[in-house]
This record gives structure tokens, C-alpha cells and sequence, in this order.
């Protein structure tokens, strides 16, 4: 079965094996940050709706759970903001009825936590993960480039009101970016909120992959330790790259829709594919050449390397 919807198991920095499920059509967000490895927002929303069919979902769920080995975490990501699908409870639900010792995590810059069916569909989940980049507002309109009715000072009050209630684990991520998140000020603010957030776990990370610009770069390893320093919060953790011990054991017969399903909703070099899909490295050279000769992707040159990603995705 070819999946549309649910991608992986990707070998993930934080959750080990996870099954990423894509609940909005690509790429649709509400917001538009500059470091998106999923490219630029082409819908910029907050409406609600069910983006892509429930029943869908399902059955993708049904099929790769009976063929496949179970992974560590179900993680709601993928192309844009997985909160707009009206479904993400009922999807969570389901999980839990089929597989309720499978965890479930929730990626989410929490544009919509502050809403009702929204929090309640969160409080389903094991692990959510909330980024959090700038409270201020210069800071956050720079790197986070929201829809025009969303709200950083309520992203920050619904994430601390849901962190009250949650009876799963909270890790917040903030994404440092040289030169526009990172001032003084800016990270004092910023300090101020997460303690009052308290989450379980503070993740600094910076960017991997490329974003939607080219000209911004990654922040080094000591800008990052600098970081930390000020927030000065009991558990951080500065995320490092994938694992290399972390393997996928899923194996894909048409290893040429596998990179192009994986590749479509983040770049990647050859060195994550192999992991991820689990083929040999000829295998995933001969796609990428051919891939490459067909004008079907790019190569992007970083400096982790070359990442690869669909042509109307390349910047």
C-alpha cells in the first residue's frame, strides 16, 4: 500500500522510531517561519477543518500497523500544523483503541492552543512538544512570520494555562537562530515565560535541514550552550543530530516512492535516508541519480551536507 498520509518510521532526534501521520495537506500553517524544513507556507490559516479524510487515515493506520512492527511513537507532524484538522482527536482516539501502549506525541507551535476543542483533542496525547521561539514581538514576526490573528502573548498564557492540566509530559522546543531570536533581551523575555511554563524538558535546538531562506544560518554549538546559560532552566537539553544507532526496520519495496514520500515533507541527505528506509546505500544512489536526471528533486548544498527535496518544494 502506498501511503498518503503517514510517512516513516523516521529515526527522530527526540522520540527514537516514530510514525510521523501528516493530518493537513501540504503546506498548511499558521504560520510561515523562515527555518521550516517542510519549505514556505502556501496556505497561511487558522481555519479548522478536516484538510484530509479521516477515514483515510485510518485505514493507512490499519494497514501499516498489521504489515509493520510497532515504533516507538505515532508523532502528529508533518507539513504544516497538525492542530487545524478538526480529526486530531478522533485520530487519537482511534490510536488508543487499537494500540493504547503505542505513545502518541503532537508537534505544535500552538497558534490554536488557547482553543477549547483544540486543548482537549492535546490532552489525549502522551508527549506534546510546543515550540515557543520569541515572545517578543519583533522577534517572533521576524522568525515565525504568523497569520495576521495570531497572538504571541496568548500563544504564550495557552501554553502555560495547558501545561497546568496536561497530565502527560511537556517538552519545549526553542529554535535559535543567529542574529534574530538570539539578543539579550529577547532571551530574557523568552526566560521569564518558560519558567512560568515549566515544561518537563527544554529542547535548544537550531537549524538541521534547510529553511525557507537561504541566507540563515545555524547557530554554533557554543551560541547554543550560551543559550542554555541564560535560560538556566533545571532540565535542557541542546538536541543533537539523529542518532546514528537509531534504525528503521520497515522495509519499502518501491524504494523510489519511499524517498520521494520521505523527502516531500522534509529534506534529507542520503545519509538519513539510508537510515530511515533501511535499504542499501546502491539502492538509494541509483534513486537519487535517477531521481535527479528526472528533474523530480534537487540537491541543496548545507553544512551537513547535501539535502535532497521535491522540485516544487526547492528554493
Amino acid at each position: 500500500m502506498k501511503y498518503q498520509y503517514i510517512f516513516g518510521p523516521v529515526p527522530s532526534r527526540r522520540l527514537g522510531l516514530s510514525l510521523g501521520i501528516d493530518l493537513v495537506s501540504h503546506k498548511t500553517c499558521s504560520m510561515d517561519c523562515i527555518y521550516c524544513e517542510c519549505g514556505k507556507t502556501t496556505k497561511l490559516t487558522l481555519e479548522q477543518k478536516e484538510y484530509v479524510p479521516f477515514k483515510d487515515v485510518i485505514k493507512e493506520l490499519d494497514h501499516y500497523l498489521e504489515h509493520h512492527s510497532n515504533p516507538d511513537y505515532i508523532t502528529f507532524s508533518g507539513s504544516g500544523e497538525p492542530t487545524l484538522n478538526l480529526c486530531l482527536g478522533d485520530v487519537i482516539d482511534y490510536i488508543k483503541s487499537k494500540q493504547p501502549h503505542i505513545k502518541v506525541a503532537v508537534l505544535t507551535n500552538s497558534t490554536l492552543i488557547l482553543n477549547p476543542s483544540v486543548r482537549q483533542a492535546l490532552l489525549k496525547a502522551d508527549l506534546v512538544l510546543p515550540s515557543l521561539d520569541a515572545v517578543s514581538k519583533k522577534a517572533f514576526l521576524r522568525i515565525n512570520r504568523p497569520h495576521k490573528g495570531v497572538d504571541v502573548a496568548a500563544i504564550a498564557r495557552g501554553i502555560e494555562d495547558f501545561a497546568k492540566v496536561f497530565k502527560g509530559r511537556i517538552w519545549l522546543e526553542v529554535l535559535i537562530l543567529p542574529g534574530i531570536n538570539d539578543g539579550v533581551s529577547d532571551l530574557m523575555a523568552l526566560k521569564d515565560v518558560i519558567h512560568r511554563i515549566n515544561p518537563h524538558r527544554l529542547q535548544i535546538n537550531t537549524l538541521d535541514r534547510p529553511g525557507t531562506l537561504a541566507d540563515i544560518k545555524p547557530a554554533s554549538g557554543a551560541d547554543l550552550k550560551r543559550v542554555a546559560e541564560i535560560f538556566d532552566f533545571p532540565d535542557t537539553e541542546i538536541i543533537a543530530r539523529v542518532d546514528r544507532d537509531v534504525k528503521a526496520s520497515t522495509k519499502r519495496e518501491d524504494a523510489m516512492d519511499a524517498i520521494i514520500e520521505t523527502i516531500h515533507r522534509r529534506p534529507c541527505t542520503k545519509e538519513d535516508l539510508l537510515k530511515m528506509l533501511g535499504v542499501e546505500k546502491e539502492v538509494i544512489d541509483t534513486c537519487i541519480r535517477t531521481l535527479l536526471q528526472e528533474g523530480k528533486i534537487v540537491g541543496i548544498s548545507r553544512e551537513r551536507g547535501i539535502f535532497f527535496q521535491t522540485v516544487k518544494e526547492s528554493i
